[in-house]
């Protein structure tokens, strides 16, 4: 990012009110970030003059938000939590940051105070933890903006002050329900105003973005490849384990749990038994376990299976990318036939272009 010819740009804003504080050079960029986690930015700023240094001390950890835009589009944003200031044997300067998507905000708040939701959608009920969390008290509003999504499936849950429940985690329990949902905080200018915005997008049970495939071949847009499987992630039945409910003192405590219905179809096609265990500490229905443990099991049956391929960017390829289905063309030795699949992205990581490295994207996918 260190020449005049990329077309990326860093943008420091402040984080509450998401006013421009600078536009910086960055070199060395790393960037990604997937649906229903924080992802990252690392990148180091030249610091080669006085004039330049007293710019770069504005920037302020916890308080600066960092885009990452590329020909007018923002591809990447989220807040600066760490720098690294470094002087060289010669004396040269230089600042290194990195930062985490908004989300990782919520992985930084507790909930503080008594909170009910009685048979409230799902969707909502996700909002509105955002809500609380940015709205109950002066300071917590980082201006992340909320859809109007929803789905088929109620819940109940309560948190008690003085839990020290972190909001993430709040968050990442419900998504992990049987017939659950998804979460991701998308940045985009408005198309009206050229606003910045930051979105809560959520989907049940899966967010999906645009309305027809993007189509990439190799030989063409795709550099590279790599299709693990892994049976040690996945298993045939699974258990999950709450928290330990006993009202006689003179009893030992064991916690409860709840299996899923094994699966059936790969143990009569010849899979042995492995299992799957998680637990839940916090948990004390056993509704709710078994709905954790069927929503673990669906995601890892068999034999774990997450493809990952490396694209060059192009005007053809959007910011856009997160849930989004990609049908995948591949002509080689493996497949002289041709393989032609649907995957859904969930994943993304841009290398910008320097020093004669192309311009360059990893997106990692799943069934869609």
């Amino acid at each position: 990012m260190a020449t005049m010819t990329t077309p990326y740009r860093a943008i420091f804003c402040d984080l509450r009110t998401d006013r421009t504080i600078d536009i910086l050079p960055v070199r060395d960029v790393t960037v990604d970030d997937y649906i229903g986690k924080a992802g990252s930015f690392s990148g180091t700023i030249p610091v080669p003059t006085a004039a330049l240094a007293a710019r770069v001390r504005r920037i302020e950890e916890g308080r600066t938000a960092v885009y990452l835009e590329r020909g007018g589009d923002l591809w990447w944003g989220g807040i600066i939590w760490t720098s690294t200031l470094q002087s060289d044997e010669r004396g040269v300067l230089t600042l290194g940051i990195q930062a985490a998507t908004f989300d990782s905000y919520a992985g930084r708040r507790r909930i503080r105070a008594d909170l009910t939701f009685q048979d409230t959608e799902q969707l909502a009920l996700a909002r509105g933890l955002w809500r609380h969390m940015q709205e109950s008290l002066a300071g917590g509003d980082i201006r992340v903006t909320y859809g109007t999504e929803t789905s088929s499936a109620t819940r109940t849950v309560s948190y008690r002050d003085g839990d020290e429940i972190v909001y993430s985690e709040a968050l990442d329990a419900l998504a992990a329900l049987d017939n659950g949902f998804e979460h991701h905080i998308a940045v985009y200018r408005d198309p009206a105003t050229g606003a910045r915005v930051r979105r809560l997008r959520l989907g049940s049970p899966r967010i999906r973005t645009g309305t027809t495939d993007l189509v990439m071949d190799r030989p063409g847009t795709i550099l590279s490849y790599s299709f693990p499987r892994d049976a040690t992630r996945g298993g045939t039945t699974a258990r999950a384990r709450g928290a330990s409910v006993n009202d006689n003192q003179a009893e030992e405590s064991r916690p409860l749990y709840a299996d899923a219905p094994p699966a059936t179809a790969l143990i009569n096609a010849g899979y042995p038994l492995i299992d799957l265990t998680s637990d839940h500490n916090t948990v004390t229905d056993l509704a709710t376990l078994t709905s954790l443990a069927t929503a673990e099991l669906a995601s890892a049956a068999g034999a774990v299976v997450i493809p990952e391929i490396s694209v060059r960017l192009d005007d053809m390829v959007p910011p856009a990318l997160l849930g989004r289905t990609v049908r995948i063309r591949i002509t080689d030795e493996w497949w002289p036939e041709g393989l032609d699949v649907r995957y859904r992205i969930i994943g993304v990581k841009v290398s910008p272009a320097q020093r004669g490295r192309p311009d360059t994207a990893e997106l990692y996918l799943e069934e869609p």
